[in-house]
């Protein structure tokens, strides 16, 4: 018996993924049709790509709050620069570079500013990310004046809306980070790296890790990883709303996370876990919208399943 909650906690995420698309199968009307698929792949893009910079950040020990902020900053900035309101440049397609590039460039470098402000003062990641969490939509807002940017640049809403092999290329990107993340986290000294410093800082420390430069450069990934999740976001509502944009999306990230199986107090952590974290919620969402029950009951199923992951995580720990 005692064995249960490790198998659970092991391998929980994919037994949970695999019940709920047989439920859905059993139970939910079109189901087993490539638009379903299609529609909770693009559901769930976002949520993933935040969440793998979030699952790097937390196998640290950290938070980061402001990653909803940080996406809204990167929407709001890049159809500025693709439409020409602050440069004019002489093609569309370098417009468009120039759109996404520098956008998720900025996100990073406010994720370095994060990581900066935890490592250079010693302040708790949940405090440090929170003024960005409440100033970076702020700044979003600023800077468009409150206006919603509206677009049809159909050359850069190819990132979300544009297929490749019959699945968006949101997918695509989905899967390349996940698959380097994974690789990076397991396969490479840094990686390591992450894992000691939330494993043990300070044995991290004595053994020669450089626990703030990696602390510094998971937040700037982080940033990185919210600007990509910001264009997706924009490009695939046509449309840019500093108000809205990643609104609560660090709450579904650390849900994806949590649910994921790395652990919250850092040292353990699985990018593949938060991919199948990710889809559960989604999943759990889509199976309730799909049988009559109301949105808001969708939050209740969410916030039982971060329980259950964070109760499974203590018996692991025990």
């Amino acid at each position: 018996m005692r064995d249960v909650p490790a198998f659970l906690q092991r391998y929980g995420v994919f037994i949970a993924l695999l019940l709920l698309i047989g439920f859905n199968f059993a139970v939910t009307p079109n189901f087993a049709t490539t638009q379903t698929l299609l529609l909770n792949l693009t559901q769930v893009c976002t949520i993933v790509i935040v969440g793998i910079g979030m699952t790097l950040v937390i196998a640290t020990g950290g938070i980061d709050l402001s990653v909803g902020s940080l996406m809204a900053i990167a929407g709001a900035l890049s159809p500025m620069i693709f439409t020409g309101k602050l440069v004019d440049f002489p093609s569309l397609y370098v417009a468009i570079a120039f759109g996404i590039v520098i956008p998720v460039l900025v996100a990073g470098l406010f994720g370095l500013f994060n990581g900066w402000l935890i490592t250079r003062y010693n302040i708790q990641p949940i405090i440090a990310t929170l003024i960005l969490f409440i100033a970076g939509r702020g700044l979003a807002q600023v800077s468009t004046n409150g206006d919603l940017q509206v677009f049809k640049v159909p050359e850069f809403q190819a990132i979300a809306l544009g297929k490749v092999l019959g699945l968006p290329f949101q997918v695509w990107i989905m899967a390349v980070l996940v698959i380097a993340a994974a690789y990076v986290l397991k396969g490479t000294v840094f990686g390591r790296q992450v894992l000691a410093v939330g494993g043990n800082e300070s044995a991290a420390r004595l053994a020669g890790v450089p626990a703030a430069r990696v602390k510094v450069l998971v937040y700037f990934i982080c940033g990185l990883c919210a600007g990509i999740a910001g264009l997706i976001e924009i490009a695939m509502n046509s449309a840019a709303d500093a108000n809205l944009i990643g609104m609560g999306k660090e709450l579904d990230a650390i849900a994806a996370v949590a649910v994921g199986g790395t652990l919250l107090s850092g040292g353990r952590a699985t990018i593949v876990g938060t991919l199948f974290g990710a889809l559960i919620i989604q999943l759990v969402r889509y199976t309730l919208l799909a049988n009559g029950v109301p949105d808001a009951a969708a939050l209740i199923a969410k916030a039982v399943l971060i329980v259950l992951a964070v109760w499974l995580q203590r018996q692991g720990t025990a």
